[in-house]
């Protein structure tokens, strides 16, 4: 079936939910508060679902035309030292920067498709389904969306995971992944086009206890990873003149269901998770790919709602869970040397 869709959100779950449902021959409307795509930087990992997903949106071409693969991924402890190593025969992973992917989504709608700059109310969303003649209404606005506080007002709120992170990039060129693991902190270090090299830190909120909240992040960061092997250094040494992106971490309790009526979520705003597995661009794609095939199969609306329900929120939500304890096993303070030595061990068995 077909009909009319309004989709709250044009971050990269909304545009490519967008993408999908036109393809399937639904009229879309997307509305997004910002004016234009964000251009926060950062590397996004595609794994294969992810790129099975681009493929069914018909767009995994040009996202591997820009993207750029690793040439192997390790981690290591603050002094280089490594603690687990995976090459080229373990699982493979695209990057690509987040700015040119959104490009690529924006640039694969008809110019009108999205309304910038065009904030969704609760009143609209009450009304969408109703006056305004649109068969669905999708929640892409993430995490502390209009349609999550609006239409399921019995969902759980975000819960802070106790960490903050900073991301960037840096010019130069790197070919392999790496994540350093200190007391209480992170640094990882990746490709991201051929000239620049993304990267990002997270840390344990208690290590800022005390500082300044608008302490300039490259003396923060110097101070708190400047100590740390070359490779990190390197990364520090280029931080002066670039953007800086900060946040406090937060994730989603899984939902009973991602549908409500006619209402559906999608993203950030059905399963925000820590960032810790590199998934949640992954499981945004996978989202809006299964939801636009879910409803350009059903017999109805409530049908393909209720496929897309059963087909994402249990995956979506191991992957919640599971990032949520990496989260924890890598922000350790205490025992960090018995959580390396255990990382060690299980990266030799693999090896």
């Amino acid at each position: 079936m077909n009909g009319r869709a309004l989709i709250v959100g044009g971050g990269i779950a909304g545009l490519a939910a967008a993408r999908g449902l036109l393809r399937a021959g639904w009229e879309v409307d997307v509305r997004e508060r910002l004016s234009e795509p964000p251009d926060i930087g950062g590397a996004l990992g595609m794994w294969s679902t992810a790129l099975d997903a681009l493929d069914r949106l018909g767009l995994v071409e040009e996202v591997r035309a820009v993207g750029c693969a690793p040439t192997g991924a390790l981690i290591a402890d603050s002094g280089g030292r490594t603690l687990a190593r995976l090459d080229s025969r373990g699982p493979s992973v695209l990057l690509v920067s987040r700015s040119t992917l959104l490009r690529i989504l924006v640039a694969a709608l008809p110019a009108d498709t999205v309304r910038w700059n065009t904030p969704v109310t609760a009143e609209e969303i009450g009304r969408a389904t109703g006056a305004d003649g649109f068969d669905v209404v999708i929640g892409a606005d993430g995490i502390n969306g209009t349609v999550r506080r609006t239409v399921f007002p019995g969902a759980p709120a975000s819960r802070p995971l106790g960490t903050i992170a900073y991301r960037g990039a840096v010019p130069g060129h790197v070919d392999a992944f790496s994540e350093t693991w200190g007391n209480g902190r992170i640094f990882g270090i990746t490709p991201m086009d051929g000239e620049r090299t993304n990267w990002y830190a997270s840390l344990n909120a208690d290590l800022l206890r005390g500082r300044d909240p608008d302490e300039d992040p490259v003396t923060l960061l110097r101070d708190l990873y400047g100590d740390w092997h070359p490779g990190v250094a390197r990364v520090l040494a280029g931080l002066p003149g670039t953007a800086i992106d900060r946040r406090v971490l937060h994730d989603l309790p899984v939902l009973s269901s991602y549908v409500h009526g006619p209402h559906a979520l999608i993203g950030d705003s059905a399963h925000a998770m820590a960032p810790h597995l590199g998934r949640g661009a992954c499981e945004s794609l996978v989202d809006a790919a299964a939801l636009a095939e879910a409803l350009s199969l059903g017999p109805t609306v409530a049908d393909g709602l209720r496929r897309y329900d059963r087909l994402r929120r249990r995956p979506a939500g191991r992957i919640v869970r599971a990032s949520r304890v990496m989260n924890r096993v890598a922000m350790v303070s205490r025992l960090a040397g018995v959580r390396d030595g255990v990382l060690r061990t299980a990266g030799t068995l693999m090896r």
